[in-house]
């Protein structure tokens, strides 16, 4: 407040409250007589109106406030309001003069309550007859969700079809409407655009559709924004510029191998559009998979980087921001077909990579959960403790690369679960034999029986106590498998399970202590020191979840929703289980009073009569004690026998039954197993430049997907030029891959520029940035 508003308030004495006033502060009062109320500022009246009159009050409120009479909080506080209503008046007053300070309250009439962009297309599939339910599906939300929307709209099933604006033919009048994809004969058309000849514009090439560009400045999409807004444009044409140093250009690198894994195909066969829209299917895809290997490893972290920066290497002026990734993904989870997706994405691995499927590894991952839900509970070996959690079954190949992943319902067992996941192998390569190699988890010789009997070989751990080999049988073993010389200290002998209805093979391993390792195979072709590696490579698929935990954040959940689970699942009976415990109890006090009348009989009989007659007395004592001791024993074994052993979920836990909603995590997983299955594919390609690639491959195509790029447009080219690395050794091993990669160019995904990379030199780098 300033000098002169301080004096002007010290002319005026101060007020006494009346009876009926409600003092705003040491120099404001409200009073209210009847119907009409009066505002009186140091005994002059600031303004007089009746009581039921908005308008007049909200003005009263401004006055005092931007006087300098009163502060926003004391006027509030006198009139009942919050503050923020408080800043609203003097924004309105400010804007539109009292006729929008009386505005009554509630939503402003003839404001649409939905965009425009979303009703135009309800109204279109209505139109086309599409039921409510497949709307919502759709549309990622519910059925009530639509019916309300379509009460709102006024719809009427006998509403025509509402007008599309005409499509023209590209070339034509711009000002008619947007291009539509082309129609794709056996030759791709490439169509240019005035301005920069540096841009590009392109449509599509083969099967891949891609849709035209109206705008010409890549930095400037506002044209197709307009377009996805109006609902003519499912997903934007990636449209590059030339620049200098973009950041994180050298992920570009990566593209050719995520377009060999068919994963932008064959999500457009199983997703089909999730349009209209900016960022479509395929836009939504490549964000993932280029964040994936780029280390953002949720969409939070979306916020630690430019928008700008990332949609250089997507084509776009601007990346996905969080919110619109999340919904994304929502919308393609209520679509329900992940699973799908991943098994049409295991079908192109395999038939790519069918020399590796000989050997399948399968081994259980456990998620640890932290929400405040209810979910089973698993043994989490890394904390050595029973939590909350998920756990999810990945089959890796021989090279240690992901195949497919399958979620356990309610964590079960490797014994209950190989049997489905089997089946999902037998599926995908087809009748011939395969060795599935896994853990002591899923150790029975019941099984065994019946996977061999399936046409699969076997190569596990063999669990439990087992008799020693004796040292002589064992013998040095020397090999050389995949290019690497092995040599173990064997023992290779046959054995007989469940009665000799089963009979395998065990080597066992002899370590430099001495200790034993006993592996169980049905493979007799195998050498012995091929079987104990094959099992001992079974560590290339734990290493696998430690880097993607550590890397691509695959404990991580996306989102903590829960969907229902099946009520009718049976679980151990709590009461079962505590009865148990309190047998163990009583058994394990059984057994100490037996150890101590054993210890008085001993004594009693060292010892002279007197003494003796003693304790027989104590004796007895403990004799009444073991016989009340062994009745309780008795008797909860009896109460035991009654109660289940196991019994529905519904009936243990008393509650909603729920679990983790499986969809969004699997469709996350699925993005992550490709970006790990393109990162693996290009440390194969560095292999043979690079001579430590088996310890620091990865960690070289990290720095180079990491590194900034010079990206160029020539025509139907990109040409990416990687900055160069931390030394020349690593700098010419990835432009050997460069090579490599421009030997069999690939198309970015939507689009006919091919792709072409080069490392620049120093020297041209400190150029192209200068200029």
């Amino acid at each position: 407040m300033t000098g002169a508003d301080e004096g002007q308030r010290n002319l005026f004495p101060k007020p006494a409250a009346a009876a009926t006033g409600n003092v705003i502060n040491d120099r404001c009062l409200i009073r209210t007589e009847q119907d009409y109320r009066i505002v009186i500022v140091s005994g002059i009246v600031l303004a007089q109106y009746a009581v039921n009159d908005q308008m007049a009050e909200a003005y009263a409120m401004v006055s005092l406030v931007e006087q300098g009479w009163a502060s926003q909080k004391e006027v509030a506080r006198a009139f009942g309001c919050s503050t923020r209503s408080v800043r609203r008046y003097q924004c309105r007053l400010d804007a539109g003069g009292l006729p929008a300070v009386g505005r009554c309250r509630g939503y402003p009439a003839k404001r649409p309550r939905v965009s425009r962009a979303r009703e135009r297309l309800l109204r279109r599939l209505k139109a086309q007859g599409m039921a409510n339910r497949e709307i919502a599906r759709r549309l990622g939300v519910t059925p009530k969700a639509i019916r309300k929307l379509l009460k709102r709209i006024g719809w009427r099933d006998h509403e025509p079809e509402q007008f599309v604006l005409p499509i023209a033919e590209p070339g034509g009048d711009p000002k008619l409407s947007a291009f539509p994809p082309p129609s794709l004969g056996d030759a791709p058309e490439t169509h240019s655009f005035p301005g920069d000849p540096k841009l590009s514009a392109i449509v599509s090439i083969g099967d891949e559709p891609a849709p035209f560009s109206f705008d010409t400045d890549p930095a400037d999409r506002r044209m197709d924004r307009l377009l996805a807004y109006l609902g003519l444009l499912d997903d934007a044409a990636p449209l590059f510029r030339s620049g200098a140093h973009v950041p994180h250009g050298g992920v570009l690198l990566a593209l050719p191998a995520l377009v060999d894994s068919g994963i932008f195909k064959i999500a457009r066969k199983i997703y089909g559009s999730i349009g209209p829209a900016f960022y479509g299917l395929r836009t939504t895809f490549i964000a993932l998979l280029l964040m994936a290997l780029l280390r953002i490893k949720r969409p939070e972290a979306l916020k630690e980087h430019s928008p700008d920066d990332l949609g250089r290497v997507l084509g776009l002026d601007r990346a996905p921001e969080v919110k619109t990734l999340r919904r994304k993904l929502s919308r393609l989870a209520a679509l329900g077909r992940a699973t799908d997706f991943g098994r049409a994405l295991a079908q192109k691995r395999v038939a790519d990579r069918g020399a590796a499927m000989g050997f399948l590894y399968i081994d259980g991952h456990v998620r640890v959960y932290h929400g405040k839900r209810t979910l089973p509970k698993t043994h989490v070996a890394r904390r050595r403790l029973a939590m909350p959690a998920t756990t999810d079954y990945w089959v890796n190949d021989v090279t240690g690369d992901p195949v497919f992943v399958v979620t356990a319902e309610a964590n079960a067992g490797m014994v209950k679960m190989l049997p489905g996941v089997l089946e999902q192998v037998r599926a995908l390569v087809g009748e011939r034999r395969i060795t599935i190699v896994f853990d002591r988890g899923g150790f029975s010789p019941k099984l065994f029986l019946r996977l061999i009997a399936d046409g699969f070989d076997i190569l596990t751990y063999r669990k439990g106590p087992t008799r020693r080999v004796a040292r002589s049988s064992f013998t040095l073993h020397e090999e050389v498998i995949d290019g690497r010389k092995v040599s173990y200290t064997l023992a290779d002998q046959g054995v007989r399970l469940l009665a000799g209805k089963l009979r395998l093979r065990q080597v066992t391993r002899l370590s430099e202590d001495s200790h034993q390792t006993p592996v169980l195979t049905s493979r007799r072709d195998l050498s012995a020191v091929e079987v104990a590696f094959r099992m001992f490579e079974r560590w290339r698929q734990e290493n696998f979840f430690k880097y993607l935990r550590e890397e691509y954040a695959l404990d991580a959940l996306v989102d903590y929703d829960v969907v229902a689970d099946n009520p009718a699942r049976d679980v151990p009976n709590p009461k079962r289980i505590e009865m148990t415990s309190k047998l163990q109890q009583a058994r394990a006090e059984f057994e100490r009073l037996t150890t101590e009348y054993g210890a008085e009989a001993f004594m009693n009989a060292q010892q002279t009569e007197p003494t003796s007659r003693q304790l027989k007395s104590g004796q007895k004592q403990l004799a009444r004690r073991m016989r009340e001791a062994f009745d309780r024993i008795t008797e909860l074994e009896r109460k035991r026998k009654t109660v289940p052993a196991r019994i529905p979920v519904s009936n243990a836990v008393g509650k909603d039954i729920v679990k983790l909603d499986p969809e969004r995590k699997l469709l996350t997983n699925l993005v992550k197993m490709v970006a790990y299955q393109a990162e693996s594919d290009l440390v194969h390609l560095v292999a043979p430049y690079y001579k430590r690639a088996t310890d620091e491959g990865r960690t070289l195509i990290q720095s180079a997907l990491a590194a900034p790029a010079d990206i160029e447009v020539h025509g139907n080219e990109l040409r990416v030029f990687l900055a160069p690395l931390s030394s020349p050794h690593r700098t010419r091993a990835i432009a050997a891959v460069c090579q490599e990669l421009n030997l069999q160019p690939s198309i970015f995904p939507g689009s006919r520029l091919h792709l072409k990379f080069a490392v620049t030199s120093r020297k041209t780098a400190m150029e192209r940035t200068v200029s």
